[in-house]
């Protein structure tokens, strides 16, 4: 018998409850149970970035996780992050550089990129690459990643 437990948590601005097996990460969560399929489930080892989650304010790897433990917690999504100027603004940035290939790590890369342009950090290639290395992708190269987020500081994303 599968062991569960009830969770509350906010999940892009909206209240959720669910039950869910304790064994379940929260990635897998969003995924099967919620239909929120824009994280990526890639190594499942919180290696590749794929899954990677804004958790209360902080970028975590969704695979790494256990639903459980973000109970209580808010939780922003890529598809959540679509819905901020910001947000917008990055993918925007993305799609003109053509920073997203076949699209797998797009969302991990996302995440981490907006939390490097929120920081208010400047646009330094080198910064810039130090910061999105722990999300792999096997198409782009991360020329055009690294482009788009130094578009996007140049462009006053921080105002």
């Amino acid at each position: 018998m599968t062991q569960t437990q009830t969770i509350s948590l906010t999940i892009n601005g909206e209240a959720v409850t669910a039950t869910v097996p304790v064994r379940s990460n929260l990635v897998d969560f969003l995924r099967n149970d919620l239909g929120l399929t824009g994280s990526h489930v890639g190594c499942e080892h919180g290696v590749c970035g794929a899954c990677t989650l804004e958790v209360d304010g902080a970028m975590i790897r969704g695979c790494l996780m256990l639903a459980v433990q973000a109970d209580g917690a808010t939780v922003t999504t890529v598809e959540g992050l679509a819905d901020s100027p910001r947000g917008q603004a990055l993918r925007d940035a993305f799609h003109r550089r053509n920073a997203l290939q076949c699209g797998y790590c797009t969302p991990g890369m996302l995440a981490s990129a907006l939390e490097y342009v929120e920081a208010g950090r400047p646009a330094d290639r080198a910064a810039i690459r130090e910061h999105i290395s722990g999300n792999y992708c096997r198409c782009t190269g991360y020329q055009a990643v690294v482009d788009a987020i130094c578009d996007l500081i140049g462009q006053g994303a921080k105002a």
